[in-house]
């Protein structure tokens, strides 16, 4: 049984939200999840737990993105922004497998800040909870449980070239 999957559920029921569970082959990162559940990696959305100022907050975005800190740190204001740890990942969700944390606020009531690159797609996917279990949903359900702010705070990631010999 996964604890944070009857949670969500509960919670969608609630609302009336419609959705779908995704079972995939193990997966560790965002884009391996999306290629693992056979959805594009853009609709795939990764939720990046980390610390504004020494509070918790939850980023959502695109699988193959990462995260400008520069550019979240100017959007919220914020004079210090790091990465949760992973001891704090499992205190704040503790019902989650390390880094399958779905984005929500969870018993925490964690900020929410969605990257403004999902806004192009009409449904997304996210880890909900294990590493072999998502969801899909319509992006206005999601945005209509969890009201998050859209910023843009991230990015293509840059790949090192290849050395030449």
């Amino acid at each position: 049984m996964n604890p944070c999957l009857e949670k969500l559920r509960d919670l969608f029921a609630r609302h009336g939200a419609h959705y779908e569970v995704v079972t995939h082959p193990l997966a560790y990162t965002a884009q391996e999840a999306a290629e693992a559940a056979h959805v594009p990696g853009h609709a795939f959305c990764k939720s990046v737990v980390v610390y504004v100022d020494d509070r918790p907050a939850m980023l959502v975005l695109q699988a193959p993105h990462v995260v400008s800190f520069e550019a979240l740190r100017r959007a919220l204001d914020a004079s210090r922004v790091r990465m949760a740890t992973e001891a704090e990942l499992a205190e704040l969700f503790p019902d989650c497998d390390t880094g399958a944390q779905p984005p929500f606020p969870g018993e925490h009531h964690l900020p929410v800040y969605m990257d403004s690159g999902l806004l192009e797609s009409k449904d997304i996917v996210f880890e909900a909870g294990l590493h072999t279990q998502a969801v899909m949903m319509p992006l206005a359900d999601y945005r209509a449980l969890v009201s998050p702010r859209v910023l843009e705070f991230a990015r293509e990631p840059v790949h090192s070239q290849p050395e030449r010999k």
